[in-house]
């Protein structure tokens, strides 16, 4: 047992490093926007557009990635897309015009879309070999490389403001972290093809396999289910962190001291709930989680919004962080059992969820109000629940899908369900 608990403890430090790394390497240049701004002489208007750059990027890597997957497997494919980002710092220090920050920018999007699809497939993984839940300290890891980026670019620039000195730390950083990850990354096993038992015919076994269709596969049911969750609640994150501090200052009427308290009431409510989510999904499951988190999110927000205040909008803003945290981590558990094509779609629409919700919510504030724009937030937490009762949520204790599982989910001659889990590796029977 001490044996199965160190790889445990090893692969989760491993898989770990690829979340922080994800979160510190978008976090640093993301932190030099305005060195950038000023270098290349840009506007606000040619900033917006980079980064909505970088998240089309993202979004369109999945038909990319979805091969990727299955011809490389996670863990190269983290390695690979983390070895890209490591090169992007490069190549926006030595960017000489616009156009090429674009393309920089643009590759940097596709290489985030390979890296959260290889991680949270590796996460996935080491739930499924160990029966124990981990995914929602590992997306808080991502928070804390954040956290680390923005630490690191202050103390650089309180001693250079050279863009190259800081990009050049940084990436002995992420070679730090991508050195740590190879230490313990869970091996992809390849696809076999399983044996047929005893009196099953090759028709029958045929029928019984899921069809294959060329070209990019189409989504099943749950899959759809499953973006839209994923869609719903990453617009409710990103429209919190980019409209909390306007919101405080331009409605609530708060100082432009308290402003800046909603970001970080937020962000330190998912931080911490992500550290205590993996105790409450093994009590209580993934889809209670979900499903009660994000009615609490969504019902906070609207009272906050209907009451008015200071205290009690940071109160509902901590409803909300509380409350969505543990929702991408689920979620990306849930759509890795159903195979990487669905994992891969269920990323693509989580980057257009942060893509588009802030945007959206802007639009809304400017047709109406930022009342109504926060309003549509509490909505999307809400939609988010509803999501959830469609959605087969996984069960460690017994390796299968339950919740939404029905008879139709069982194949006939078989007495356990047919869904699609993770791949297995051959240290899980040692385990």
């Amino acid at each position: 047992m001490l044996r199965v608990r160190d790889d445990f403890l090893r692969a989760h430090l491993a898989i770990a490093a690829l979340f922080c790394f994800l979160g510190f390497q978008y976090a640093t240049w993301v932190s030099r926007l305005p060195t950038l701004k000023t270098r290349l002489g840009l506007d606000d208007g040619r900033i917006g557009l980079l980064l909505m750059v970088c998240g089309i990027g993202a979004a369109v890597s999945f038909p990319l990635v979805a091969s990727a997957m299955k011809r490389f497997g996670s863990r190269a494919l983290a390695t690979l897309s983390a070895i890209g980002l490591g090169l992007v710092l490069a190549g926006l220090t030595l960017a000489p015009n616009y156009p090429v920050l674009l393309v920089v920018a643009c590759l940097d999007g596709v290489a985030v879309g390979f890296l959260n699809v290889a991680m949270n497939a590796q996460g996935a993984a080491l739930e499924v070999r160990f029966q124990r839940t981990a995914m929602s300290r590992l997306h808080a890891t991502f928070s804390a490389g954040s956290l680390l980026a923005a630490l690191l670019a202050s103390g650089v620039t309180a001693v250079t403001t050279t863009l190259s000195a800081h990009f050049a730390v940084a990436v002995a950083v992420l070679a730090v972290l991508l050195l740590l990850a190879q230490t313990g990354m869970l091996a992809d096993e390849p696809a076999a093809a399983a044996p047929a038992e005893a009196g099953t015919t090759a028709e029958a076994a045929e029928t019984a396999a899921p069809a294959k269709r060329r070209g990019i596969p189409l989504p099943s049911r749950i899959t759809v289910w499953m973006g839209l969750a994923m869609v719903f609640g990453t617009v409710t994150e990103g429209a919190m962190n980019d409209w909390s501090a306007l919101y405080l200052e331009n409605v609530v009427e708060a100082s432009h001291q308290l402003a800046p308290m909603g970001i970080a009431v937020v962000s330190v409510m998912m931080v911490l709930a992500r550290l205590f989510a993996d105790g409450w999904r093994t009590r209580f499951g993934d889809g209670l989680i979900v499903r009660v988190g994000s009615t609490v999110a969504g019902l906070g927000l609207a009272l906050a919004l209907l009451v008015g205040g200071v205290v009690p909008t940071l109160v509902g803003f901590a409803c909300v962080g509380l409350g969505v945290a543990a929702v991408t981590p689920c979620v990306y558990v849930a759509a890795a059992r159903q195979g990487s094509d669905a994992l891969a779609l269920v990323a693509a629409t989580g980057t257009t969820g942060l893509l588009a919700g802030p945007a959206l919510i802007g639009f809304i504030a400017d047709a109406s109000s930022l009342v109504w724009g926060m309003a549509v937030v509490a909505a999307s937490a809400l939609v988010v629940a509803l999501c959830a009762t469609q959605i087969r949520w996984p069960s460690l204790d017994t390796g299968t899908d339950t919740e939404t599982s029905t008879a139709t989910d069982t194949a006939p001659g078989t007495t356990e369900a047919a869904a699609p889990t993770a791949p297995t590796d051959p240290a899980l029977s040692e385990a």
